[in-house]
């Protein structure tokens, strides 16, 4: 296994509270609320979730990207948390159908991420004093900056994100032969919340989220 040579990084809470770590890739930075799931596996459904979107994950289990990725383990179609943040990172992985590493699923999704965090202080840390706003950089000599950009970045609480996770334009899901016929008000609904009523006899419309009763 080759060595990598990786960038120092930084987390800083909205508190001013500080955890260093390193850059998983690229160089970068990245705003969101911090939180955290406390998952064994799914990684890639977590990422993918509409319900993460524009947050910083942290993830409790130590070992992320051991399994690589499989397309069908998607959630949306693309990664929806704004950054991760993890203890130990694999480059490598090995499970048999996989389809890929986590580094390169990252990396073409152009999602900045940092490992090497003390993740067991930093999630005890937010079940204490709450979920916060946060940023991650390699910009680890310019605290001060980092810490205006973050004073200036919007709240979650209050946020309209049905917008940014819903589909744009309507879309069938299942058999169209099914026996059961419903209409989705997509407003992040999960892939396999659909997956599972196709399993159901069931064929699903999934319509925009400002789409009328009527339509």
């Amino acid at each position: 296994m080759k060595y990598k040579t990786r960038k120092k990084a930084v987390l800083l809470l909205a508190d001013g509270t500080i955890f260093y770590g390193k850059a998983i890739g690229k160089e970068g930075t990245a705003f969101g609320e911090v939180c955290f799931n406390t998952g064994m596996t799914g990684y890639q459904e977590i990422f993918t979730d509409p319900s993460y979107f524009g947050q910083l994950m942290v993830t409790t289990n130590p070992h992320i990207g051991n399994y690589g990725v499989n397309q069908s383990e998607m959630e949306s179609d693309s990664i929806k948390i704004s950054g991760l943040i993890c203890k130990n990172f694999s480059y490598n992985y090995s499970r048999v159908d996989a389809s890929g590493s986590l580094f390169d699923f990252l990396d073409a999704h152009d999602l900045f991420a940092i490992s090497d965090v003390d993740t067991r202080a930093l999630v005890s840390y937010i079940r204490e004093n709450g979920a916060m706003n946060a940023v991650i950089s390699t910009e680890v000599d310019d605290i001060d900056g980092l810490k205006e950009q973050l004073a200036d970045f919007p709240q979650m609480e209050g946020l309209e994100l049905a917008s940014k996770v819903s589909t744009k334009e309507p879309y069938f899901f299942g058999d169209e032969n099914a026996t059961y016929k419903i209409a989705t008000l997509d407003i992040g609904v999960k892939k396999n919340i659909l997956r599972n009523f196709a399993k159901r006899d069931v064929y699903i419309k999934v319509f925009p989220f400002n789409s009328t009763f009527e339509e």
